[in-house]
Order: structure tokens, then sequence, then C-alpha cells
């Protein structure tokens, strides 16, 4: 996100002195303390009464010239022509306070009269599941969860405490899901994995995926993403996990805890993503493979092999960042080297012919 300019205003429902809003933010507070603030929103945009946010060296043009009543900022940066509230983390900082900003959706706890719940189903007092939901036998929902409309929750499926699914999202048979779980629209989660056995006569025979998909706390699903269940096994997602939209998670796949997956990422069944690999944009991985702990490939990288703990890679098939930037700039030049290389020969050749005795 830009550190200012597209960032949101978000809806005034609070005012909040300056100095309450500091000691909330835990931010030590250069200015007038008696400022009132009604929202947040960015750099470029924001008027008298807004809190903006400034994390990115890019944006110090917009910095010297906001609007803003009063910035978050890191304790290093250049001073505002507003308020400041400076922290070690502006961006997270920044978070916290359109937490604070953002308006709550009123959820009313219980069932609605047009949800489809199975009379075993276990469904905690406090939760709110709605209209045109549909919830299969021994399913179990846990407290404060909010099941939003047109979602369907399989058989034998379990839901943990203060999760949000949101429309239209499929959960299979038997997926369990931990707490704190947020679901976005669309998401389809524990569907068949892609799995097939060729017949003598070269039809292919449906392998029944019968394993299960574990998604660990804290994790979030993007919208329209799908995560397979295996023959056997289980497909895990681990804790604290973020998955962007439209990400294809294959059968027996492994995350781990802290992994951020962007955008039309896909993975291919069976391989191991281990703890904090961030996977940019549309990146594919093959199937049967490890990526170590704390991997980067950037977009559109193609992983056909296992890359150690730590890596930067780019391109494909993936190889170290650096080399990768090398390559791309002797790539643009391959025409003009080929036809130097060409000239180069042809005179060698000529050069040869004429020392020939």
């Amino acid at each position: 996100m830009r550190s200012g300019g597209d960032t949101p205003a978000f809806c005034i429902l609070i005012s909040l002195k300056l100095r309450d809003l500091a000691e909330r933010l835990e931010c030590r507070l250069e200015g007038d303390s008696e400022i009132d603030v009604r929202r947040v929103s960015g750099l470029d945009t924001a008027e008298p009464g807004d809190l903006t946010f400034f994390a990115n060296p890019k944006y110090a043009a917009d910095l010297h010239t906001t609007r803003a009543s009063a910035v978050i900022l890191s304790d290093k940066a250049d001073a505002a022509p507003c308020a400041m509230l400076r922290c070690a983390n502006p961006y997270l900082t920044f978070a916290r306070a359109v937490e604070i900003f953002a308006p709550a959706n009123a959820v009313r706890a219980g069932v609605h009269r047009l949800a489809d719940v199975s009379a075993s189903a276990s469904i905690a007092s406090d939760a709110s599941i709605a209209a045109f939901v549909s919830i299969g036998a021994d399913v179990r929902v846990g407290a404060r969860t909010i099941v939003h409309p047109h979602v369907t929750i399989g058989p034998g499926a379990r839901i943990g405490d203060d999760c949000v699914i949101h429309a239209r999202v499929s959960i299979r048979e038997r997926v369990t899901m931990g707490d704190r779980v947020v679901v976005q629209d669309g998401a389809v989660l524990g569907s068949d994995g892609f799995g097939f056995a060729r017949r003598d006569d070269g039809t292919h025979h449906k392998i029944p995926q019968v394993g299960g998909l574990v998604i660990e706390d804290d994790v979030e699903i993007g919208a329209n993403t799908t995560i397979d269940r295996p023959a056997v096994g289980e497909t895990r997602i681990g804790a604290g996990t973020k998955i962007d939209n439209l990400v294809q998670i294959a059968h027996g796949v492994k995350i781990g805890r802290d992994v951020l997956l962007a955008a039309q990422v896909g993975i291919a069944g069976s391989t191991t993503i281990e703890d904090r690999v961030t996977l940019s944009g549309q990146v594919g991985v093959a199937g049967h493979l490890t990526v170590g702990k704390g991997v980067v490939a950037t977009a559109q990288s193609g992983i056909p092999n296992s890359v150690d703990a730590g890596a930067f890679i780019s391109g494909y098939p993936a190889i170290e960042n650096k080399d990768w930037l090398k390559a791309s700039a002797v790539f643009r030049r391959l025409p003009e080297l080929r036809r130097t290389l060409s000239e180069l020969q042809r005179r060698l050749e000529a050069l040869e012919q004429r020392l020939m005795p």
C-alpha cells in the first residue's frame, strides 16, 4: 500500500483527542495534544481532522505538503507540518489506527430462520449464522464466529472461535479450522485434489480424495482461493499465514507459520512451504519439493526444485535474485550480441583464409 495517496478515508464514527490516540497507539506525541482526530486518510488526500501515516521515503514530498492534523511516522523521519505520532513501526501503527476508526459491522448472534442447520450440528450460542447458510451434520461452530449468507459447511467440519466466514464460501466435509480465521468471499476449502490414475486404454480413473484439510489459528484466506484435500493424509495451513485472492493450493501441501502468498500463486501437490516464506504474485511451485524457511520469491518466478532456507530468488527456473537481475540485463541485448558474434565469426574465418599457406 502506498504510504499516503491511495490509503482510503474511513467513515467518521468517533472523535478522539490526539493525546488519547497516542496513548492507545503507544506513540510519542509531538505537537498539540488537544487536536480532535475523526478518521484515517492518505497523505495527499487528508484534510484537517484526519490522521495519516508516512512509511515510505518515496512519498516525502507528500509528507511535507499534507493537510492532515496529525501523521504517524518513524522516530527518525523528517518533521511534518502537523502534529506527529512517532513510533518504531509506522505501518503497523497505521493498521492499529484503522482498527480504531474503521466502522464495526453490527452482527446479531443467533441462527437466522432461513438458514438450514442440521439438528446434529453444534452452534455456539453467541455465533451468528446468516440467511441461506447450509450447515451439515455434526458440524461444530465456535464462539462469536460469524457466518455470512450463502456459506456451505459440509458434514463433520470444525470451525473455531472468533472466525469470520464471508459470503459464498464452501467449506467441505471434515475440514478443521482453528480460531480467528478469516475466509473471504467465494473461497473453497477442502475441494478434491487433482488425482487420477491412468488406465491401460489411456483414460483416467479418479482417485477418491478422502484426506483432511487443517487450517490453524489466525489464518486469512482470500477471495476465490482454493485449497484441496488429498487422497490420504492432510493438507495443512500453518498459524498466522495470510493468503491472497485467487491462490491455488493443491492436495497434500504443507504450509508453515506466518507465510505470505500473494495473488495467483499456485502450489502443486505434496510440496512443503516452510515458515515465513513469501511468494509474490503469480509464483508457481512444482510438486514434491521443499521451499525453505524465510525464502522470498519475486513475482512470476517458477520454482521447479527445492530451495534452501533464506534464499531470495527470481525468474524461471528460479535462481538467486542478483544473478537473475544480471541475466535479465543480458537478455535484452541477446539479438545485438548474436549479430556481433556472427560478425566476429565471419571476420575470423576471413582472417584464417588469408593466413592459410
